[in-house]
């Protein structure tokens, strides 16, 4: 299905926000912007599946703790998914920026049952992804990301 123009503004609205976001960390030298309320802002470092060129993206995670982070990828409620959910759907082989920090981790999209776990908790830190899913018929992908040496939790 072709892109439409609302679409395409809508990505150059989300790429603006993103190198808002950069430009924050930047002049502040990581002092403000890894915080967004309840939710730590990462940095989500993903290979691109076309170009095989690493690609950067300023996230939240409304889910985190024990070297496992949550990741939504609702795209503000559009009924396309995001490029970085697409990318690491490809190569699930991740690195994730937090406060500076940088880990690889392996990249996962949560099972049903795990999104009906992790659902009502990330509502809970962001009432907004309720909001998200209403917008669109998309099912919005939940991603997990942990270690790569550990096994996956269920």
């Amino acid at each position: 299905m072709p892109v439409t123009v609302r679409q395409r503004l809508f990505d150059v609205a989300l790429k603006l926000m993103n190198f808002g976001h950069r430009t924050l960390l930047a002049v502040t030298r990581g002092r403000r912007g890894w915080q967004f309320g309840p939710m730590p802002a990462v940095e989500l470092h993903t290979t691109g599946r076309v170009s095989g060129i690493r690609r950067s993206t300023m996230l939240t995670s409304p889910v985190h703790g024990d070297g496992r982070w949550v990741l939504v990828a609702s795209k503000g409620g559009d009924d396309r998914d995001p490029e970085w959910y697409r990318n690491l759907v490809a190569n699930p082989q991740v690195e994730l920026t937090v406060a500076g920090q940088t880990w690889p981790l392996r990249a996962r999209t949560a099972t049903p049952e795990e999104k009906a776990v992790l659902w009502p908790q990330i509502v809970t830190a962001n009432p907004g992804y309720a909001e998200y899913q209403n917008k669109t018929e998309r099912n919005i992908p939940v991603v997990i990301c942990e270690s790569p040496n550990e096994p996956s939790r269920p």
